[in-house]
C-alpha cells in the first residue's frame, strides 16, 4: 500500500522534533541525498579507520577452541591446547598459531553475549543490529557504514561481500544502491565486468546510446524510485567497467609468494582480494568462513576449519602492517554464537550453539592491540565481565570509522533507526 504522502511527512516532522529535544540526536531521512563523506555529521570521535574488513564466522565458532583459552578447565578445553602469543600474558588455541604471531596488533572481545541461539536470526542481529522481524528488512552493517560514512573511492562499490550470501549483505530499506557487491570466488574476481572481445567500442557505445534512448522514452510514461534506483547502479557498473581501479578486483595480479602467504583456501584469497579492495578505496569488504557448526568431532572440524581462518587472517594483519594500512583499516571477527562449554560425547566430542558467551576480536583502526575485553568464567560459560552485545560491537565499530552512532535513519515506513541500535562503543579499546 502506498502511504498517504502528507501523513508520512507529519509522521517524520513529529520524530524529528522529538528525537532533536528529548534525545539530543538528529534524523536523517531515507530519502533524502547521500551526505558525502560524512560532511554533514559530526563525529563521536576524530576518524582513525577509513575502512572496515569483516571477517564473518558462519555457523557459530567454538570460543574455547580458538580466541578464549587462557585459564579455562582442562576438562572444558578437551583436546584443545593453548600457546603463547606475541602479546606478553595471553594466550590463544593452539589451533591459531600465525595468529597468535600478530597478537600484539589484536584485541579480543571475551563478553560476547547474544539473544538469538539460532544460526540465521544470530547472523542478522550480529551483522545488522537489529532482531530479525517478517515485516521489515534491516540494512546490513556495510550497508550503514556507506550510507553514513560515505563512498571513498567513487569509481568502486563502498560496499563487497566475498563469500557471502546475498540476502546477508542486503541494503534491506535503504534498497539496492547500499547493498554489497557479491563476489562468490575471489579468484574469479567481479564476473562479467569487461566489454566482450567480441564487441567493438564503437558498437558498445551504440547500444548503450539506444537503450538511454528507449529508457528515457520509458521515463516519461512511468516514475518509479525503484526503476530510477535500478539505473543508478547501471550508470555506477558501466563507469566500473572503464576505470583503472578495475584490477583492484583481481588477486592474480599478485605475486605468487604473496598468494602462498594467504593461503589457497577460497577464504585466505578472499582475505587477499579484501586487502586490494580496501587499498583501491573500498569502504567495507566482508569476507564469510563457514562450516563453524560444529555439533559433530568438534575436534577434527574446528583445527581444519582453523588452518583456513589462520592462513587469511594472520596474512592480512601482517600485509597490512607492512603497507602501512593496519591503522587506516578496522580488521574485525564476528560470529553468530559460540559453542558449549560441555562436549558432548554422544556426537562425537561436538559442541552445541552458546548464545549466552562467545568471543570475536578487532584489530587496527586505532584498537589497542595485545588486549582484551570481558571476561568468562573458568569454564567459559558466562560472562563475569564486560558483558558485550553485537550491537555494542557494531557501534565500535562505528565509533572507530567516527561515525555518529546515534544519528537516526528514517524508514520509508516512516520509523527510525540507528546502525547500532542501543548499542554503545567500547571506547576503551581506542587510543
Amino acid at each position: 500500500m502506498i502511504p498517504n504522502q502528507p501523513d508520512e511527512l507529519s509522521r517524520r516532522q513529529l520524530l524529528t522534533s522529538l528525537a532533536k529535544s528529548a534525545l539530543g540526536v538528529s534524523l536523517l531521512p531515507l530519502t533524502g541525498p547521500t551526505v558525502a563523506h560524512g560532511a554533514d555529521f559530526v563525529p563521536n570521535r576524530p576518524r582513525a579507520a577509513k575502512s572496515v574488513i569483516f571477517l564473518m564466522m558462519s555457523g557459530g565458532m567454538s570460543h574455547l577452541d580458538t580466541l578464549d583459552v587462557m585459564g579455562k578447565k582442562k576438562d572444558v578445553l578437551g583436546k584443545t591446547e593453548a600457546i603463547s602469543t606475541s602479546a606478553t600474558g595471553m594466550q590463544l588455541s593452539a589451533n591459531l598459531p600465525k595468529t597468535a604471531q600478530q597478537m600484539h596488533h589484536i584485541a579480543l572481545l571475551n563478553g560476547m553475549n547474544t539473544t538469538q541461539g539460532a544460526h540465521e536470526q544470530g547472523q542478522y542481529l550480529m551483522t545488522r543490529s537489529y532482531i530479525m522481524r517478517g515485516t521489515i528488512v534491516h540494512p546490513a552493517l556495510g550497508s550503514w557504514v556507506v550510507r553514513l560514512a560515505g563512498k571513498r573511492n567513487s569509481n568502486l562499490p563502498g560496499y563487497v561481500a566475498i563469500s557471502t550470501d546475498p540476502n546477508q549483505a542486503a541494503g534491506g530499506f535503504m534498497g539496492a544502491k547500499y547493498s554489497g557487491v557479491p563476489i562468490g570466488e575471489p579468484g574469479q574476481g567481479l564476473q562479467d565486468s569487461m566489454r566482450p572481445n567480441s564487441v567493438t567500442e564503437a558498437d558498445f557505445e551504440k547500444r548503450l546510446k539506444l537503450a538511454d534512448s528507449m529508457n528515457k522514452q520509458f521515463h516519461t510514461l512511468v516514475s518509479n524510485p525503484s526503476i530510477r534506483e535500478h539505473n543508478n547502479l547501471y550508470s555506477d557498473a558501466l563507469r566500473l567497467m572503464r576505470c583503472e581501479d578495475l584490477k583492484g578486483f583481481d588477486i592474480a595480479k599478485e605475486p605468487t609468494e604473496m598468494q602462498e602467504l594467504y593461503g589457497k583456501s577460497r577464504f585466505g584469497q578472499g582475505c587477499l582480494l579484501a586487502r586490494r579492495l580496501v587499498e583501491h578505496g573500498v569502504r567495507f569488504v566482508q569476507v564469510t568462513l563457514g562450516g563453524w557448526d560444529t555439533h559433530y568431532d568438534n575436534f577434527t572440524a574446528v583445527p581444519a576449519r582453523a588452518k583456513d581462518l589462520d592462513d587469511g587472517l594472520a596474512a592480512l594483519l601482517k600485509d597490512l602492517h607492512r603497507r602501512g594500512m593496519l591503522n587506516d583499516t578496522l580488521v574485525v571477527l564476528g560470529t553468530e554464537f559460540g559453542r558449549t562449554p560441555e562436549i558432548i560425547g554422544e556426537h562425537q566430542d561436538g559442541r552445541d550453539h552458546f548464545p549466552q558467551a562467545f568471543s570475536c576480536l578487532m584489530a587496527g583502526g586505532g584498537v589497542h592491540g595485545g588486549t582484551f575485553y570481558g571476561k568468562k568464567d573458568d569454564k567459559g560459560g558466562k560472562v563475569v565481565e564486560g558483558l558485550t552485545t553485537p550491537q555494542d560491537l557494531n557501534a565500535t565499530i562505528g565509533y572507530a570509522l567516527g561515525l555518529p552512532v546515534d544519528q537516526v535513519v528514517i524508514s520509508p515506513s516512516g520509523r527510525p533507526f540507528t546502525i547500532a541500535d542501543k548499542g554503545k562503543p567500547i571506547t576503551a579499546l581506542f587510543s
